[in-house]
């Protein structure tokens, strides 16, 4: 919000004015104009100003408008694995688990579980400082999704282990989480190249939807 500042003019001083002749039309005083100072002038000004920038920005009318949180990465990676899960799924015949009107609980939950996310032995696995072994299946419809937007599904299983774990592994390894990320440069390198690889195959898997009835592949 921008103040003007107000203008005061000098004090008042009271006059009498005379009469007019009889019989003389009657006329009604000029009205007085204020002169517009220089400091007001500049603000008129200054907030003209403001106008046509905030114009220019794409925003309504004079006022500031705040702009809302930028939408997290994850969320359209999260939004375009969903959708390529539950279209494998559906071209096996089977009813994806969330979000489906009517899904009775318990029905082909084991064929589901198996073709969702693999079967059989795993295939990966990472063994962590803190003890933990994470293991993970090459083959179902997570690893194709997760093949189909990071490009190196067994890539992204490696770095995404070491980068989600840094923090426990420091404070196992009583060491600085600087000191364990400089361990781990390597992988962190790896993580963002993929997670960027990922975000722009999920964007555009969003923004161009396959057509009616054509699940996407």
């Amino acid at each position: 919000m921008i103040e003007e500042p107000s203008h005061t003019g000098g004090r008042s001083r009271n006059r009498t004015r005379p009469e007019p002749p009889a019989g003389a039309p009657h006329r009604r005083p000029a009205a007085r104009t204020a002169p517009v100072g220089p400091a007001r002038a500049a603000s008129a000004a200054r907030a003209a100003l403001t106008c046509a920038l905030l114009a220019c920005a794409g925003l309504a009318g004079c006022a500031g408008r705040a702009a809302g949180p930028a939408p997290d990465p994850d969320d359209a990676i999260r939004a375009a694995t969903q959708r390529l899960t539950d279209a494998c799924l559906l071209r096996q015949g089977l009813t994806p688990p969330r979000g489906v009107p009517g899904r009775v609980p318990g029905t082909d939950d084991a064929k589901v579980s198996a073709a969702l996310f693999g079967a059989g032995p795993a295939e990966l696995s990472r063994a962590l400082p803190t003890g933990y072994v994470v293991r993970a299946h090459t083959d179902g419809c997570l690893a194709a999704a997760q093949q189909r937007l990071y490009g190196d599904q067994p890539g992204w299983f490696r770095a995404s282990v070491v980068v989600n774990n840094l923090r426990p592994e420091a404070e196992h390894t009583h060491q600085d989480l600087a000191e364990v990320r400089e361990r781990h440069r390597a992988e962190i390198a790896a993580w963002e190249r993929l997670h960027a690889h990922a975000l722009a195959e999920a964007t555009a898997l969003l923004r161009n939807p396959p057509p009616k009835g054509n699940p996407p592949s």
